[in-house]
């Protein structure tokens, strides 16, 4: 297998497998009052920034990301922003919604770049979520690269590994892929030198479920440039 066979298989696992990605069938919001949801046990309440259920058993009780199975279900403690819920994983979520696959373009080496890392730090920079909920992030500098079809700017958050991260939309969002996508990047080499490997564009989990909040990209990321490398679309 070559590197980008590997990233793709790794990728592949971590939507479809039992818990993956594409197996979220539903995020419900909790607050001080217990109520239950369908086919979940037990009554859900949010407490001290935690997911509390109330089961036949006892209580379970779910910080963000913490998970708990239950009658072949996982179910999760997510938060944002202090708002708190429950997330509902189950197997046969992508089965029931249709979908079974990620189409991709074909790997193109000319969409493997090496930029380097502007340095321009911007805080509190206002956000908007698929679902409407307006935020802020943090966004570290620019990288700009030139694609086969025009240049662009890459404006990247820096992750608590060192990585880089962006969301970005171009041509070919909306109509030949989804309507934006992901990128990750290794750590800046010490001259400041990133490799950007559009090869490795991936689909946000929003492509695969409803219940996903995902951040829209930044108006800098947001191109008329097509980017046909990476994944395309759900099927």
């Amino acid at each position: 297998m070559t590197t980008t066979e590997q990233w793709r298989a790794h990728r592949d696992a971590a939507v479809w497998s039992p818990g993956g990605i594409a197996t979220l069938a539903a995020t419900h919001w909790l607050d001080p009052t217990p109520r239950s949801f369908e086919g979940v046990p037990g009554d859900w309440h949010a407490e001290d920034g935690r997911a509390i259920g109330s089961i036949q058993s006892g209580f379970v009780n779910l910080a963000s990301g913490e998970r708990w199975e239950s009658g072949g279900l996982e179910l999760r403690g997510f938060e944002r922003d202090g708002a708190v819920a429950l997330r509902v994983y189950d197997p046969s979520a992508p089965t029931a919604r249709g979908i079974s696959q990620i189409e991709r373009w074909s790997v193109d080496d000319r969409m493997r770049l090496v930029a380097r890392l502007e340095l321009t730090p911007r805080r509190d920079v206002p956000t908007l979520a698929v679902d409407g909920y307006q935020s802020t992030d943090d966004y570290e500098g620019l990288l700009h690269l030139a694609l086969p079809d025009g240049d662009v700017a890459l404006c990247v958050q820096l992750l608590d590994d060192g990585s880089l991260f962006a969301a970005f939309s171009d041509a070919t969002s909306g109509n030949e892929s989804y309507r934006f996508r992901f990128l990750r990047m290794p750590a800046p080499e010490p001259d400041g030198s990133v490799t950007v490997d559009f090869n490795r564009a991936h689909l946000p989990p929003c492509a695969f479920s409803d219940g996903y909040v995902c951040v829209f990209p930044p108006p800098t990321n947001r191109w008329d440039v097509p980017v046909r490398a990476g994944e395309r679309l759900v099927r």
